[in-house]
């Protein structure tokens, strides 16, 4: 069985590549790599009004991205009409299917008189038996079984029984001559050799008329697996309100793909209390561990968590040449003392720039929040002493910057806070920032002392000093 096993992921390019198509694409991946097997990329593309080519290259260059290499070449859905065509004839002609000349003003009304009498919606069968010939407008529908169930063993999920009754005849070919989604499906996860299929549990109804189909058709049927959706910390379904959603928001935000490929592993799948896996440990413990069967909750926090384990098994060197890759660090001694000040305070690559703007560019913008809480008429006195005191400093250290800060804490009689705070204002632009006497030192006495006199100005000016 391991070396047979081929399952595929198959995204519509009508947006980019999301978190929870990352994750079931992983899954699909994983299950087939650590049974030996192929796991396939199809395009369902489809949908013409919808679909885009830019779409398509997002997704794959996410996959890139992520270390997710599928085997072959991605098969475009588009180019599999005729088949699909000539799966539907068949089914005519056994008397499979059968065409349906009902209007879809007639359909509105069956459906509304079933939602009135609280039934199901479904297709009532008016044209089943009628045996009719192909006129224009007309759909062809599946004649799906009336009796007996459709059983499945779902690898997520365990036994699932639905009952034939419970579904309808479903449309195989519209009016226009197009297939639909579950006709497709079906024919190409058969074209393709797909053993097993690991998909959302948003498609687990359509799972019951697809294998109907497959029987219908006489080809083998896949085995299963239904993963629960990801929700957000809030228990509602992962959307925008919850931040980023798309995968190449992340990979811009700085998150490494090591770190979003195991946090998103570990989104529904679970071996032991482990938590760091590298893509060799997935691909070997993936068959052992346990898909789980209720949704799991996106933590931005938990991201950053995994985020910082990977950057801690990185050196120094590997970061720096990422950071200045992206133009957030120079190739100089400055910035490398610069990024051992700022290293431990940053989970994305993103922190990096964050915490180490005000070292290269001139602070401009002062948190405003933090200036009506801490800037007041003593602390510009403070701040002026500060000046004088580090102009006249021979040696600039942080040692004597901190000997110094603290003369002028007992010169005020105040907490250490009442001048550490207003000083980091001043030289970053808001209240939190590493050690501010390493700070000090780093940015050198003449920056110090001009960005305490362009502070005390502004604050003067915009603030008043009557707090």
């Amino acid at each position: 069985m391991s070396k047979n096993i081929v399952t595929r992921f198959a995204p519509s390019p009508t947006g980019l590549l999301h978190v929870g198509g990352a994750r079931t694409a992983l899954f699909a991946w994983l299950y087939a790599k650590s049974h030996e097997g192929k796991c396939l990329l199809r395009i369902e593309d489809t949908d013409t009004k919808r679909s885009k080519d830019e779409y398509t290259q997002a997704i794959i260059s996410s996959f890139k991205w992520l270390g997710i290499d599928f085997d072959g070449e991605p098969v475009y859905q588009s180019k599999n009409k005729d088949m699909h065509l000539d799966a539907v004839q068949s089914l005519l002609e056994e008397n499979k299917a059968y065409y349906c000349d009902c209007s879809s003003e007639r359909l509105d009304e069956i459906r509304s008189a079933q939602q009135k009498a609280g039934e199901k919606p479904k297709y009532d069968g008016r044209c089943r038996d009628l045996n009719q010939e192909l006129k224009d407008g007309m759909v062809v529908r599946f004649r799906n079984p009336k009796e007996g169930f459709v059983e499945f063993v779902d690898l997520v999920k365990g036994p699932i029984q639905i009952s034939n009754e419970e579904l309808d005849d479903l449309i195989l070919i519209r009016a226009n001559g197009t297939p639909t989604y579950n006709l497709s499906v079906v024919v190409d996860d058969d074209n393709m050799g797909i053993t097993h299929v690991i998909r959302g549990d948003d498609h687990i109804n359509n799972t019951p008329r697809q294998i109907n189909i497959f029987r219908a058709l006489g080809l083998e049927i896949p085995t299963y697996g239904h993963v629960p959706m990801i929700l957000g910390e809030d228990s509602k379904r992962l959307s925008k309100r919850h931040g980023a959603v798309g995968v190449e928001e992340y990979k811009v935000l700085g998150v490494l793909p090591e770190a979003m490929r195991n946090y998103l592993a570990k989104l529904g799948w679970s071996h032991g209390d482990d938590e760091i896996f590298s893509m060799q440990d997935l691909i070997l413990k993936f068959k052992e561990g346990k898909l789980n069967s209720s949704p799991a909750a996106f933590s931005m926090d938990k991201l950053k968590w995994f985020n910082k384990e990977y950057l801690t098994q990185l050196s120094d060197t590997e970061i720096i040449s990422m950071l200045i890759e992206e133009g957030v660090l120079l190739n100089d001694d400055h910035s490398k003392k610069v990024f051992n000040l700022v290293k431990d305070r940053c989970s994305l690559l993103t922190d990096f720039k964050n915490e180490t703007s005000y070292f290269f560019d001139e602070v401009d913008v002062y948190d405003e929040t933090a200036v009506k809480k801490v800037v007041n008429t003593e602390s510009l006195k403070i701040l002026n002493n500060l000046r004088v005191k580090f102009l006249a400093l021979e040696t600039w250290t942080a040692s004597n910057v901190q000997n110094l800060i603290q003369e002028v804490v007992d010169e005020f009689d105040v907490g250490f806070g009442k001048v550490g705070l207003p000083l980091r204002l001043a030289l970053t632009g808001s209240t939190n920032s590493p050690s501010i006497d390493l700070t000090a030192e780093l940015l050198g006495k003449e920056k110090v002392a001009a960005r305490i006199e362009k502070a005390v100005n502004y604050f003067s000016l915009n603030q008043g000093t009557d707090q």
